[in-house]
């Protein structure tokens, strides 16, 4: 079981920079008021943001750091599970997220993913979806279980009846069937490749014994065929290693060559900012009759002499930068001749390399060749391919011990999968506990004076009908009556829970549920449900302070003040 002890937040939406801590196992029944934007439902996106890391309503995560103060967002959920003691602390700039067991920190290394992974599934034992149907009920963007998919509501109630460890079973072992299926088709086309080489094995030393001199005959000139293939590619390799000196280098060159177009680049580069002052003063003296700084008139003819002098100049640079660009441009052709030699020496040693290996391929099988003519004149079959068939049979045997071996293990992953599957060990559980579902619910809207016969089959579809027989849809009904179903589901999935001890809790929250849906009588109704609980901490967020004021073992109040939410 889940018991939750606290849970406290600062500088997370609307509060400021002092924490503010709720009990959630100080009273069975609290009631949660303030007035609208006060901050009551913050508690629901902190529990959801700590534990999930996304808060409950439709809000980026973003927009969980107050606006005001800007960062240092910090909530944190104390637990108990199981006699241990748990504290999670996450937070927004910076960003944080620990666990921690009995005071220690749960080590890091792993990856934000794989350690939210293992505090969902190691310690909670629920995920998001399965914390909002059994323990929060909220009014705005929480989606009710019959609204749901059939593939969500699945999930839903296999997280309820801890058996979703028999899909995940499933998906490892379709993962390990096509990783069979893989080895399988690859053994049987060793087999087959083996198979044949044992024949063509066979095959050759018949040949061997019957045909030896056609044999010696056919080797010899596979040899001397072998020896010309092999004089051709030594002319190919001389004529690469000649092209290569021809075309070798001065690294050196490459190197002063670089060096010589940085220097041209950079004297460039300081003519161009001469020429540019000079063109500045020009223009200051076209545009300006006194001199700034000592406020004495510019004579005209000063203005002339000092523009027809930094006009010679310019003109004087430009032909300078003239002439380097063209030295740089033979420096560029230069450094190009040497990077496409470079590239062609490459080449040729990729093209010599590949040569020699073939020459290495070939003076081996040549090898081969003068022991086959040797054996074959002495009459008689290789001891070697004597040898290679042992072998090539002993391959046969192993591959098809192989092959039996994962036929075998595939046949049991087959009768597993097939247990596996929804409609097997998992529908016969649902099944089980599908009458029981089914009791609750019914007993629980019979309590909130909502008397209709409602039933969940176990492909998780719904079938409602009413004391005359009269099949009704969720939709048909009113938003009030939407509730009562959506309530008695609730109640349900907790009751379950508590029988298998899988996501059993003692905290429950619902939020704003009397403000809208539910009338005078199904709240008094709901009330008496509440008061049933045992060993429960419930918490409701309302408007209706008036009316549940008197209602509830403990009240907390949320105020704004200086656009600052708080707990009064």
């Amino acid at each position: 079981m889940i018991t939750f002890r606290c849970v406290k937040w600062k500088n997370f939406l609307s509060t400021g920079n002092q924490f503010t801590e709720i009990q959630l196992d100080y009273a069975p029944t609290t009631l949660i008021i303030g007035e609208n934007g006060a901050g009551k439902s913050t508690i629901l996106d902190a529990l959801c943001f700590a534990l999930f890391n996304k808060p409950f309503r439709n809000i980026s995560k973003s927009q969980l750091v107050n606006s005001v103060n800007g960062n240092g967002t910090i909530v944190e959920v104390e637990f108990n599970v199981n006699n241990k003691d748990i504290k999670v602390v996450r937070g927004i700039k910076p960003n944080k997220f620990e666990v921690w067991v009995g005071g220690t920190m749960i080590n890091q290394d792993a990856n934000a993913r794989d350690y939210q992974k293992h505090l969902e599934q190691q310690i909670l034992g629920l995920n998001y979806r399965s914390f909002t149907q059994v323990v929060i009920l909220g009014s705005s963007t929480f989606v009710p279980f019959m609204q749901l998919s059939t593939k969500a509501r699945r999930e839903v109630v296999e997280d309820i009846l801890d058996i979703k460890i028999f899909s995940l079973m499933n998906f490892l072992l379709k993962n390990k069937n096509k990783s069979l299926l893989e080895d399988i088709r690859d053994v049987e086309y060793n087999y087959d490749l083996t198979k044949e080489k044992v024949n063509l094995q066979e095959k050759f030393i018949e040949e061997v014994v019957n045909n030896k001199s056609a044999l010696i005959a056919e080797n010899q000139q596979k040899l001397w065929d072998n020896r010309s293939t092999i004089d051709y590619r030594k002319d190919d390799v001389k004529a690469l290693e000649i092209d290569n000196e021809n075309l070798s280098f001065d690294a050196e060159e490459k190197l002063k060559v670089e060096q010589k177009l940085k220097k041209l680049t950079q004297t460039e580069a300081a003519l161009q900012n001469r020429k540019s002052e000079h063109d500045r003063q020009i223009q200051f003296f076209q545009n300006n009759d006194e001199c700034p700084s000592c406020e004495q008139p510019i004579t005209e003819s000063t203005k002339q002499t000092q523009i027809e002098s930094r006009t010679t100049k310019i003109g004087e640079i430009e032909n300078g930068i003239a002439d380097l660009q063209r030295m740089e441009s033979e420096e560029q052709d230069r450094l190009q001749s040497i990077l496409t030699d470079l590239e062609t020496i490459r080449k040729n040693d990729v093209e010599k390399a590949k040569i020699l290996s073939s020459i290495a391929e070939l003076e081996k099988f040549n090898a081969k060749l003068e022991k086959d003519i040797e054996a074959y004149q002495n009459g008689s079959v290789s001891e070697e391919d004597k040898i290679k068939l042992a072998e090539l049979k002993g391959q046969i045997k192993s591959i098809e011990e192989q092959k039996s071996k994962l036929n075998e293990d595939k046949f049991y992953i087959d009768v597993a999968r097939n247990l596996l599957q929804d409609s097997g060990i998992k529908t016969k559980i649902v099944k089980q506990y599908l009458p029981i579902m089914n009791k609750l619910v019914n007993t629980y809207l019979s309590s909130m004076d909502f008397f209709v016969n409602f039933n969940i089959d176990e492909n998780f579809n719904e079938t409602i009908k009413s004391r005359f027989r009269d099949e009704f849809s969720y939709a048909s009904f009113s938003e009030g009556e939407k509730m009562r179903i959506d309530l008695a589901l609730l109640f349900t999935w907790r009751a379950i829970a508590k029988m298998k001890n899988s996501t059993n809790t003692n905290l429950l929250i619902l939020d704003e549920i009397f403000d809208s849906s539910l009338d005078n009588a199904g709240t008094d109704d709901f009330l008496k449900i509440l008061n049933t609980f045992d060993k429960q901490n419930v918490f409701v967020i309302s408007h209706k302070q008036d009316m549940l004021f008197d209602k509830f073992r403990n009240i907390i109040q949320f105020k704004k003040e200086q656009n600052f939410s708080r707990m009064v």
